[in-house]
């Protein structure tokens, strides 16, 4: 349907209302009024209706000039809020934005008023040249793509051509007033989009006074300030449809809903994001987001399929693991006698007894795992370069290449403005500035880094609290699950005393968590407001670093120490070793008999899978259900009944941080799988299967639940692209210390290569067992039961020592010394050779694609000669004006000499 516009729309929306109002009359013997108020409150869609003007619009009254923005209120009779409300609109109307105001009585609560903003032409024009937003002067003759090879294979996860590029490719130039008639400028109503048009207009909120004149008072400035202290509850631009149904008058609009119906369904799972749509409706900084997420899921496939392969050759290979067999085998691991894993509770035991626990170790601990850590190593490389390339082809097609410098000079923080009194001359703009003094910086500094080590170190204190459990609980669990008279001996068979401290410990850890990511959340955006960064990208940055710190010591600390700490600091029968030395009796705990791998696997997944069903939990569960029935009753609301701006404002909020929680539960996912892997190979296909379910769980919070968020520029994903280089190069040393110190694999390979007689891997149980003389164990490291077996006088236990009569009694022994030196010399090998892979692929892999290089070089030299064109045609007409007869003060360009100039700005090729 077109949209009728201008003074014919007005005529024709007086001419519905008169029929409306006649019709009534008719109806109702000259009572009209009383069956107009009958009729409203009818359910459903009637003939008045239909001829009443729609509320559901993004325009004002007179269904000409758009809402570029919408503030809301509820007058509570407060006069300050009264006076800070009226000079504030003042202040607008000032700087030229019109207003207007819709009244409680036509709002649903009856409590609510909505002031609506619309920005003319020359507040539009004057702000992009100030915030020199760049638009088309010119179509594009650049040729984009080639046929791809199988393209038809793509087919059916590509959306329609229109959804994926919903605009034309245009040059683009920063705007200038005094140019106007360079630009491609067909229409001024529809010439800014809806998302730069309400960024010009916030950017305006967020520094407009709320003070008279004659009384000057830095604070009171900002629409932020405004809405803190309750003198507004909203500001929002609209949303330009409904989700579910296109808009009255479509005029190359209901971009909401075309998002909804190609991108925010999960059914849509398998298609391919429409990135351009994004990228013009929410803005670049949302759609880079997006890029970002939708590129690391598809490089996620690769390491989930890998991932994949490595444990199914663990699964494969399960008939073939000697090592189990023989601590399965009665006469082999049922004649081998363990030392006590604890004091007094904990019996001896038959080392046949963990059978089951051996075989689920061989899952992850196999010959495959050191490939698969390898190839992680690699792959991450490849993420990190691959992603670049793809952020510079973003950068080309959304003009932002030139962006960085615009933003550090023209977005300051106007907290920043508010807060620094003292100014200074810039060195470079030679303009005054506002800025913060050094010995301020220094001691809000001081201040930040002293809570944030105070944070860390509460969180280190909850880990050895969690520790602490672990080595009080084992003994209780030990007696109780070995317990013969307890009828649990079904468990017991398949839960060991480890496998229990180790689930409970780490669903503990989680709730910790959990805890101290509620708390720490306020405090650091306390105190990087307290910093006062100066622009937004400085704030996001430095939010960024304090939350990632603390998420990174909170999350990752427990698997840091089961991975490197646990079973490694255990001593031996004769001389154990007690966590805060002889103060406690609290014995360091041994890992698991079938390794400290399978339990590194049990803690990452509790941790990992907890983190990502909560976050599902909180992003999709919990919203569906708060808005199922309000979404429900929204629907059945005629849309004269229940205009856009009542509609949108019942939604939630989408705040600054919105985007920084999503950045910073992806990465601490990327962490997880690749800090640690090496424990879980399937780490990757949890988060690929969570990720899918993640973009699709974003698009639609985004398109059903939030406010259309402010438009805003972003170039790259900022602060997150260093934090991801650092993680990728910590995991290539952790998962190398992970396959030398916590997996069994080095001491295997040693004793098939160097011990076995027959390269077999016949015999390593014992050769991994050290024996301890029972007369000689300490009676406090006894169990209180006795032992039973008097035939049998010595223990085994886990260590390389020599036995008991040697002349170096428990000391270590010379296979030790063998396998910490293969140890250290894998992870030597193992770090050189992924870094070396890295580097050399980081170096063949440009970051900036060469046909992009060249179409941004073939840009900027169209650009020039088009301007410098343009500069000589308008010297031309200015001269030839000047010869006329008749004095003119100004010179109007006609279309026909318009088209004159088009023709001039042809390119000579």
């Amino acid at each position: 349907m077109r949209r009728i516009t201008g003074k014919a729309k007005e005529e024709t929306l007086i001419e519905l209302q008169s029929a409306a109002d006649s019709h009534i009359t008719d109806d109702s013997s000259g009572n009209g009024v009383g069956v107009l108020s009958e009729r409203a409150q009818l359910p459903g869609h009637t003939e008045t209706d239909k001829l009443r003007p729609n509320r559901d619009t993004v325009f004002f009254r007179d269904g000409v000039r758009r809402i570029d923005f919408v503030l809301s209120y509820v007058d509570d009779k407060d006069e300050k809020k009264q006076e800070r409300r009226r000079a504030f609109e003042a202040n607008l109307e000032k700087t030229g934005l019109q207003l207007e105001t819709e009244d409680k009585s036509g709002s649903k609560d009856q409590k609510t008023y909505f002031l609506k903003i619309h920005a003319p032409w020359e507040v539009l024009a004057t702000y992009a040249d100030v915030l020199k937003i760049k638009v088309p002067f010119r179509e594009s003759d650049i040729p984009h793509g080639q046929d791809v090879p199988l393209e038809w294979l793509s087919r059916p996860f590509r959306l329609p051509d229109d959804i994926m590029h919903p605009q034309l490719d245009y040059f683009t130039y920063p705007f200038d007033k005094n140019k106007t008639d360079f630009f491609l400028i067909a229409d001024k109503d529809t010439f800014f989009p809806p998302s730069t048009r309400n960024r010009i207009v916030f950017y305006i909120l967020a520094r407009c006074p709320y003070y008279t004149e004659g009384r000057k008072d830095r604070e009171k400035t900002g629409i932020k300030r405004l809405l803190s202290n309750g003198t507004f509850n909203a500001a929002f631009p609209l949303h330009d449809c409904r989700y579910w149904k296109k808009a009255r008058n479509d005029d190359g609009e209901s971009e909401r809903y075309n998002l909804y119906k190609h991108w925010a369904r999960f059914l849509c799972f398998y298609k391919e994001q429409p990135l351009n749509l994004i990228r013009k409706y929410y803005g670049e900084k949302i759609g880079i987001y997006f890029a970002w997420l939708g590129f690391y899921t598809e490089m996620l496939f690769f390491a989930a399929v890998m991932g994949l392969i490595c444990f199914t050759y663990g699964v494969l290979s399960y008939d073939d693991n000697i090592s189990s067999k023989e601590i399965c085998d009665a006469e082999i691991g049922g004649s081998i006698v363990m030392c006590p894993l604890c004091d007094k509770k904990c019996p001896f035991w038959k080392l046949n007894s963990t059978c089951l626990s051996s075989w689920q170790s061989h899952l992850f601990d196999n010959e495959g795992t050191v490939f698969f850590a390898i190839f992680m190593g690699i792959w991450v490389t490849l993420f990190l370069e691959f992603w670049k390339r793809r952020q510079a082809r973003l950068e080309y097609q959304w003009d932002l290449v030139d962006f960085e410098e615009e933003q550090q000079q023209l977005q300051i923080r106007p907290e920043f403005e508010i807060k620094c009194t003292k100014r200074r001359i810039n060195k470079i703009t030679q303009e005054s500035e506002p800025y913060l003094p050094f010995r301020s910086k220094c001691a809000r500094f001081s201040l930040s880094a002293a809570t944030v080590l105070l944070w860390i170190s509460l969180i280190v204190a909850c880990i050895i609290g969690v520790i602490a459990y672990r080595l009080a609980v084992y003994a209780a669990f030990a007696s109780i699950i070995k317990d013969p008279l307890r009828k649990i001996q079904l468990v017991g068979r398949f839960i060991t005393p480890q496998l229990a401290t180790s689930v409970t410990a780490s669903c503990i850890n989680f709730v910790i968590i959990m805890i101290l990511n509620f708390f720490y959340e306020k405090v650091a955006v306390w105190i990087t407001d307290m910093e006062i960064p100066k622009t937004h990208l400085e704030y996001e940055n430095k939010l960024t670093m304090k939350m990632f710190l603390f998420q990174f010591v909170n999350y990752y600390s427990s698997c840091f120490y089961v991975a490197f700490f646990k079973g490694k600091f255990v001593g031996y029968p004769g001389a154990y070793s007690y966590m805060l030395g002889n103060l406690t009796k609290l014995r360091n705990e041994e890992c698991d008999p079938g390794g400290c791998l399978i339990e590194l696997t049990t803690q990452l997944v509790i941790v990992m899978a907890g983190k990502q069903l909560w976050g599902n939990i909180q992003e999709a569960l919990l919203p569906l259900m708060r808005n199922w029935w309000s979404s429900r009753k929204g629907r059945h609301n005629p849309e004269n009944h229940y205009s856009r701006w009542e509609q949108d404002y019942v939604l939630q909020n989408f705040s600054q941080l919105g985007l920084f929680y999503e950045y910073l539960e992806m990465v601490i996912q990327f962490g997880f799988i690749t800090l640690f892997v090496a424990s879980f190979p399937l780490a990757p296909l949890l988060a690929l299967f969570n990720n899918i379910l993640e973009i699709r769980v974003d698009a639609w919070k985004f398109t059903t639940q939030f406010r259309r968020p402010v438009a805003s520029k972003a170039r790259n994903i900022g602060a997150w692209q260093e934090i991801l280089n650092a993680v990728a190069i910590l995991s290539v040393v952790t998962n190398a210390f992970i396959m030398a110190f916590t997996s069994d694999m080095i001491p295997r390979m040693v004793y098939l290569y160097v011990l076995s007689k027959d390269f077999s891997m016949r015999g390593y149980v014992n050769s991994s067992l050290s024996v301890y003389n029972i007369s000689q164990i300490h009676p406090q490291n006894m169990p209180e039961e006795g032992w039973y077996g008097n035939s049998t006088t010595t223990c085994r236990y886990r260590d390389y020592r020599n036995p008991p009569g040697h002349q170096r009694e428990y000391d270590h022994n010379m296979q030790f010394w063998h396998i910490l030196a293969a140890k250290m010399a894998f992870i030597i090998i193992m770090e050189h050779v992924v870094f070396v892979v890295k580097f050399f692929v980081a170096w063949m892999i440009p970051d900036v694609p060469s046909d992009v290089k060249a179409r941004i070089k073939r840009e900027r030299y169209l650009i020039q000669e088009y301007l410098h064109n343009y500069e000589v045609e308008r010297v031309k007409l200015q001269l030839s004006a000047s010869f006329m007869t008749e004095p003119c003060s100004e010179i109007t360009l006609t279309p026909d000499k318009h088209e004159m100039l088009s023709e001039c700005l042809q390119p000579v090729i």
